[in-house]
């Protein structure tokens, strides 16, 4: 049955099932903001879309190619500045399910955004963390299953190079 798909659109699809009509998710680019669109148009229609860029309520009708794209915000209830979508929505305890992803994830769902490798002569350096600490800290619950499959061969491992964020919550099964 899962022949011809990716496992990134496996875990997208898994994703979207996971989600309910009433959850208020802070949606990033990709993964994300597929699985959380495909939730709304088919059996999670209720469900509360906030990106970072500030759009609350958004419902696209053709995918972002970024937080700044235009059909956020023509599509959006409202659009409040970044300062206000992080201190009022998101550090307000309002959001209920985020998304996080990293190049590295352990058993217990702690990220590595940081590098891979020693600190000082890393093999690879990443992008950071950025907002992930206030969003494991503030949203209800988080699905890691962010990490982009085609990016990295390291998905689960024993043993992080560094942890760039740790989480240790009970996170919803995503099943089939």
């Amino acid at each position: 049955m899962t022949a011809g798909f990716t496992p990134t659109e496996m875990m997208t699809v898994a994703a979207s099932r996971a989600l309910k009509s009433s959850d208020v998710c802070f949606v990033g680019i990709g993964m994300p903001s597929a699985a959380c669109n495909l939730a709304r148009l088919t059996h999670a229609p209720g469900i509360t879309l906030i990106y970072e860029s500030g759009t609350i309520a958004t419902k696209p009708a053709i995918l972002p190619l970024s937080i700044g794209d235009g059909e956020l915000c023509d599509t959006a209830l409202t659009t409040v500045s970044v300062p206000e979508m992080f201190r009022y929505w998101l550090q307000g305890g309002r959001m209920t399910v985020g998304f996080l992803g990293g190049a590295q994830i352990d058993r217990h769902a702690n990220l590595n955004t940081t590098v891979v490798g020693p600190y000082d002569k890393p093999k690879v350096r990443l992008p950071g963390g950025g907002g992930a600490p206030e969003i494991a800290i503030a949203c209800g619950e988080i699905f890691p299953p962010a990490i982009e499959l085609r990016r990295s061969k390291i998905v689960s491992i024993k043993h992080r190079s560094n942890v760039s964020l740790v989480k240790h919550r009970r996170s919803r099964s995503v099943e089939n």
